[in-house]
């Protein structure tokens, strides 16, 4: 049975072009991620009902397991947002933030682009009803796709920092941490994989 995610999140990895960043930028030939292959780089995925947001029940229970209480949106389209352009620009200089970056698409989509463990572009796709989160201290930017909308809920543990920090600050504990949690235990799966 496929993966419900699959209607509203998918992945790939991307090309090298400096092409308009709003485009999928497939290789070629294409390259799909799977959920499995995200998790083990620390990106988890939901599919929730984007209609029932205010009601959801799923949503109640991530928010309770994980501890978000804070909760707001941020609708992104060139009508809507003031310096849309630069602001677009800003979020896709390459950055990781100190707290779990978590975004859940109610309307449109974007792309959220992350390294794996070679610093190669992952790009994640999210349509309204996905549902993503970043660990803290990975490398990643965000993008809007060619339809230029989405309205995103950001949610937060305790009282939100959104400060992003900018390639590199690989002297921050929480990039340490997450290069010891993810990354480097997936090279070390990698190579006892290769010997096996």
């Amino acid at each position: 049975m496929e993966d419900p995610r699959t209607e509203v999140i998918q992945a790939w990895y991307m090309d090298e072009s400096d092409e308009d960043q709003r485009l999928p930028h497939h290789r070629e030939p294409k390259e799909y991620v799977s959920f499995d292959r995200l998790n083990e780089l620390g990106v988890l995925s939901w599919r929730l009902d984007a209609d029932n947001y205010e009601t959801d029940e799923e949503l109640k229970k991530i928010r309770a397991e994980r501890g978000y209480t804070y909760v707001d949106f941020c609708d992104l389209c060139p009508e809507r947002m003031p310096n849309y352009e630069q602001k677009i620009k800003n979020f896709f200089e390459e950055h990781l933030h100190t707290d779990e970056e978590i975004r859940y698409c109610v309307d449109g989509s974007g792309y959220f682009d992350v390294r794996d463990e070679n610093e190669k572009w992952i790009r994640v796709w999210v349509k309204k009803g996905g549902m993503i989160v970043l660990p803290a201290g990975m490398y990643h930017r965000f993008t809007l796709d060619s339809d230029n909308y989405i309205k995103a809920m950001r949610l937060f543990v305790g009282e939100p920092v959104w400060t992003p920090y900018n390639r590199p600050h690989d002297e921050l504990p929480a990039r340490k941490e997450y290069l010891d949690t993810f990354i480097k235990k997936e090279a070390s799966n990698h190579a006892v994989n290769a010997a096996a």
